[in-house]
């Protein structure tokens, strides 16, 4: 089956990062994932929460849709987030969290700031991808100076997995795409398997058991290629 852009019903879109996309962040990357644009940045900045031990460090995520992101221009949310926001921001740093070992950065915090230039779908996938990358670069940059001995973050990628009305499985869902899915499924997770986050919903009706499974099975499946993909430009950049 043919999708509108030309794909297969297992087939990624591009994905390109354009590294060290800004001069004063610790680590950060433009994304090009199809037409989605997300810039990810990694700032480092001294002491942690209460809540935290200071033996150990901490992650926080924050994601923004930019106001011209959309097709209509959104309200930047300046007092406060939507749930939307909220959920998507817990998401991410949970993720982070686990795979980075941040009791190797102890009374640091680590901020990841993905804002979302252009969305077409799968904003969630290139934030954690962008996010990876920049943190990727920042821990680098640590270890070549001197400030970390052993590498603290673990390998890992993401993507989407839509069940749509017609009962087929399609890998990385567009914008149109994920508006006529029955559910849709972001899979993150280690090159070799485990699984760091689940986050998905169905649209109005269940989703049966052996969807769900296969839609997972389909995510996983592809988790090794999407890390592939992003080492190659690791392994290239500047």
């Amino acid at each position: 089956m043919k999708r509108k852009d030309g794909r297969t019903a297992q087939e990624l879109r591009p994905l390109t990062l354009h590294m060290g996309y800004t001069h004063y962040a610790e680590g950060s990357a433009l994304v090009e994932l199809g037409n989605t644009r997300v810039l990810v940045t990694v700032s480092l900045t001294d002491g942690v929460p209460r809540h935290v031990s200071g033996r150990e460090g901490w992650l926080m995520a924050e994601y923004s849709l930019l106001p011209r992101s959309t097709k209509e221009r959104k309200e930047r949310e300046r007092q406060k987030i939507s749930g939307r926001t909220a959920e998507i921001q817990r998401f991410l740093g949970r993720a982070f969290r686990a795979a980075l070992d941040l009791s190797l950065l102890p009374n640091k915090t680590v901020v990841i700031d993905a804002d979302v230039i252009q969305a077409d779908g799968g904003t969630r996938v290139a934030s954690l991808l962008g996010g990876y990358a920049a943190l990727h670069m920042a821990m680098d940059r640590l270890v070549n100076q001197g400030k970390l001995d052993e590498w603290p973050l673990t390998e890992f990628a993401a993507v989407s997995v839509g069940w749509m009305s017609d009962g087929s499985l399609l890998l990385d869902l567009t914008h149109l795409e994920d508006e006529n899915a029955w559910a849709d499924l972001t899979v993150v997770a280690t090159q070799s398997g485990d699984i760091i986050e689940l986050h998905g919903a169905g649209e109005g009706r269940p989703v049966p058991k052996a969807t769900y499974q296969a839609m997972l099975e389909m995510g996983l499946s592809h988790i090794p290629e999407v890390v592939r993909r992003v080492h190659a430009q690791l392994k290239n950049r500047v």
